[in-house]
């Protein structure tokens, strides 16, 4: 399974399923509309508390990432839910200054950084950068 916790992160187990299940919908590991692991399940191949599980899904839920249909199971939303510019910055520019930290903390120069969040981009963004490429050339 592509979804891994670690316990000793320091990070809650929760959240970390949460953020890995949210990029996995925006990157589109994860398709619209594909089904989840129940809870049981996602507890049975982490071995973690199916409480755990159980509330990384209520966040997904609340935030509209995930849909639960009683009886039926847990989907992928069809339309992630919109966030405002503003809110989309303030959640870039949190992780922004978090990581460009921990490669202060690994002395890296603002040169390295900026060229790593670049090579990141060109990684994440590769479709697109592709698109867009083939329009220049036209």
């Amino acid at each position: 399974m592509w979804l891994h916790v670690d316990p000793s992160s320091g990070v809650p187990i929760y959240l970390q399923i949460v953020e890995q299940m949210r990029q996995a919908a925006a990157t589109g590991l994860l398709a619209s509309g594909e089904q989840l692991p129940s809870v049981r399940e996602l507890a049975l191949s982490l071995t973690i508390n199916p409480n755990t599980v159980a509330r990384a899904y209520q966040e997904l839920e609340r935030d509209g990432v995930i849909t639960v249909v009683r009886g039926v199971g847990t989907f992928v939303s069809d339309s992630p839910p919109r966030l405002s510019d503003k809110e989309r910055y303030e959640r870039i520019l949190k992780g922004a200054r978090q990581l460009a930290a921990q490669a202060y903390s690994l002395r890296f120069s603002a040169a390295e950084f900026t060229k790593t969040v670049r090579d990141a981009a060109r990684e994440v963004y590769r479709s697109e950068l592709q698109e867009n490429s083939g329009e220049n050339d036209a």
